[in-house]
């Protein structure tokens, strides 16, 4: 077979949203200010959790660790984006392409494992309250959570390797937000089946199994609601788990409309619009949706502000 001849690509081309210059400005504001929101909403609930002893409980401390994984989750892409959004485009190095891939999948991954450790926290919390504190152990939430980071970090970099050992040739323009892999497979050339299954099957481990974890949990939940006698008890319980729920529903619906449906073709205006919902708009709720649907949450802030006002008085 005659070899075609390819241009092999070392830098991508970031262009979304440049369609419209127009729009450059309002929305380099607007993201801007998002990114300012998500970094005092999440710095704020990890404050107030470490501040207030009545918040030290397992649902508290995972939030918190979800909080500091939202930061960091964000702070990977908005100022991508909003240099592109400034420059009308930017350019990338295939190094810097590599990395932002990698950060993001790690710190979306951890997003996703601890969102089914808590939906496992609410089983426990519910299905056997007696068990609670025995199950619940300090020991426990740090094996969750370094479970969830290191899988995390695994996930990440088998697939940022294997996304990133295919060849890029020809076309190097990006029409999104940042480096992610839907986009990326469009620009390669040559033979990339093998690559894509071994990043399918470790996509599987991820989404598709925090997800049965967060819907199995909420199904024997659901079945101890149904078996409290009094109204008022079941709606006490399930205000409970409303706020993760919420969370769950937001994060979980903008992935599976992104990465659980056919991507051939271009990028569309609709993938951008769903990749800012889960990277930029997501990240900046769950502070709102956590303190806001949460009564503990609400009264440490009332405390807080109540020893504040007590302190500056002379």
């Amino acid at each position: 077979m005659a070899m075609r001849n390819y241009t092999l690509v070392t830098e991508f081309f970031l262009t979304t949203f440049t369609e419209h210059p127009e729009w450059g400005l309002p929305l380099f504001l607007l993201f801007l200010s998002f990114y300012f929101t998500t970094l005092l909403g999440n710095a704020g609930i990890i404050i107030l959790i470490c501040k207030n002893h009545c918040l030290h409980t397992p649902m508290y401390f995972f939030l918190s660790h979800l909080s500091f994984v939202d930061v960091c989750y964000s702070s990977v892409i908005i100022p991508q984006m909003l240099a592109v959004l400034w420059e009308h485009g930017t350019v990338i190095s295939q190094v810097r392409c590599a990395a932002q891939f990698f950060l993001f999948t790690l710190f979306a991954s951890i997003d996703c494992y601890l969102l089914a450790i808590m939906a496992y926290d609410r089983y426990v919390a519910v299905c056997n309250p007696l068990l609670y504190v025995s199950i619940m152990t300090e020991k426990t939430q740090l094996g969750l959570v370094a479970g969830a980071y290191f899988a995390g970090f695994f996930s990440a970099f088998v697939r940022t390797v294997t996304a990133f050992t295919l060849s890029f040739c020809g076309n190097n323009e990006i029409d999104f937000i940042f480096c992610d892999l839907p986009p990326l497979l469009k620009l390669t050339c040559g033979d990339s089946y093998t690559q894509e299954v071994v990043i399918i099957v470790f996509a599987i481990f991820v989404m598709p199994v925090c997800i049965l974890v967060i819907l199995v949990s909420y199904l024997f939940i659901i079945v101890a609601i149904m078996q409290i006698h009094s109204a008022g008890g079941r709606t006490k319980t399930f205000s409970t788990c409303a706020s993760h729920l919420t969370a769950v529903a937001l994060f979980f619906g903008t992935l599976i409309f992104m990465y659980l449906r056919n991507n051939s073709g271009q990028s569309s205006e609709g993938d951008q619009v769903a990749s800012v919902l889960y990277t930029v708009v997501t990240p900046m709720l769950n502070p709102l949706i956590y303190s806001l649907r949460n009564k503990e949450v609400k009264e440490a802030v009332m405390k807080s502000l109540s020893t504040s006002k007590v302190s500056r008085k002379p």
